[in-house]
């Protein structure tokens, strides 16, 4: 694993290829409170590149640029969440998009644990840590157990992503599951605009 630490923006002429995963690190989970920090991207390469925000100005055209390429798939979990966030903050609607935690939901219809964790261990066969996943990423420097935590985040969704596509192939989900996925920039959108809590889609 290589990990590449980016202050404010994504360097030019970086290559992700067609499917880029993509994760995020916030202040709290607040969409209305808390700030977008780290952006943290991978090729599936065993590369991962962190992109330390400037909060103060979301001044990043390159990462904006690759995030709302329509030619790039985003690979995600819990893709609603991070939707949001880039909407929010930096005024970029990811699509395509591809959510292994909707891929999960659809296709391992077997078990309730949809977590990354789970996930990862599942189809990737890797174990995640998640001892950083409550710190400081608004912090001025990002420790070295933080930067291994971001990382580990998108070094592996490529490969679930995979897993998960077979799945829903095999049972097939992937039309609904691609449908899904298509409404994400809608359903981020209600987020923030506060039906985030209302199913819109209920009698009552």
């Amino acid at each position: 694993m290589t990990i590449h630490l980016h202050r404010g923006d994504l360097p030019a002429g970086i290559n992700f290829g067609e499917a880029v995963a993509v994760d995020t690190e916030t202040l709290g989970l607040s969409l209305v409170r808390d700030k977008l920090c780290v952006v943290q991207l991978s090729a599936g390469d065993g590369d991962a590149h962190l992109v330390q925000l400037d909060r103060s100005s979301y001044d990043c055209p390159n990462l904006k640029a690759l995030l709302a390429d329509a030619g790039v798939e985003k690979i995600l979990h819990f893709a609603r969440f991070d939707v949001a966030m880039a909407m929010r903050h930096l005024d970029v609607v990811m699509t395509p998009v591809f959510c292994t935690k909707i891929a999960s939901k659809l296709s391992r219809t077997y078990t309730d644990r949809h977590g990354l964790k789970d996930v990862a261990r599942e189809i990737a066969g890797v174990e995640l840590s998640k001892q950083q996943q409550s710190s400081d990423w608004g912090a001025a420097e990002l420790s070295q157990a933080q930067q291994e935590y971001a990382a580990s985040d998108v070094l592996h969704l490529h490969a679930i992503r995979d897993g998960l596509v077979a799945m829903l192939e095999r049972e097939g989900r992937m039309e609904l599951a691609r449908a899904c996925f298509d409404f994400l920039p809608v359903r981020a959108r209600l987020d923030l605009e506060g039906w985030d809590d209302v199913d819109i889609f209920a009698h009552s």
